[in-house]
């Protein structure tokens, strides 16, 4: 790690982050991304969770987990016994959180449908975050259906963040143009 790496997880940490104006309370049943912590916190799933891809079922379980942080949708980790891994290609590309560590990548392909850089998991996840150890997340913008239950997940707003908004999380959720100090 370079000393650049080493000095940004303490920037990004005690960096002071702006809250919108307006947040959605949340009613019965539903979960405000404003509640989440910081840093995040890593939840078992009760619901299935199901990923879609190209008339395959990519990844389908009951032994999901759930990362949550303040603004962002949940991001789901499915261990990888319960992911296609023959359609994944390992790519080059990496990248890095505060919390979790360095993140790896992999490209999905089905028949002449390629999709780059699709889903995503550590390898060595940082302490505190050792229970996602090998588990993949997939991008829902990417797939062609990603399930929290029986739901139809969509993507977090913007092409950076991985997380699924469901209709039991209201926000506003992080992504957007003008939400990037969030």
């Amino acid at each position: 790690m370079s000393d650049s790496e080493a000095k940004e997880p303490d920037y990004w940490r005690n960096f002071k982050r702006q809250r919108p104006a307006e947040i959605v309370k949340p009613g019965p049943g539903q979960e405000s991304v404003w509640d989440y912590p910081r840093p995040p916190a890593v939840q078992e799933v009760e619901q299935r969770i199901r990923v879609e891809f190209d008339g395959e079922t990519m990844a389908d379980t009951t032994k999901a987990l759930r990362i949550v942080e303040t603004a962002g949708a949940p991001v789901y980790y499915i261990p990888p016994q319960n992911v296609n891994l023959q359609h994944l290609i390992a790519t080059d590309h990496t990248s890095f959180c505060e919390w979790k560590g360095t993140a790896i990548y992999w490209s999905m392909q089905i028949n002449d449908r390629l999709v780059e850089n699709a889903a995503w998991g550590y390898l060595n996840p940082s302490k505190g975050y050792e229970a996602i150890k090998g588990y993949l997340a997939f991008y829902a913008q990417k797939m062609d259906a990603c399930y929290v239950g029986d739901e139809i997940a969509t993507p977090q707003p913007g092409k950076f963040y991985g997380g699924w908004v469901t209709s039991n999380i209201v926000g506003p959720i992080k992504g957007e143009p003008g939400s990037e100090g969030w």
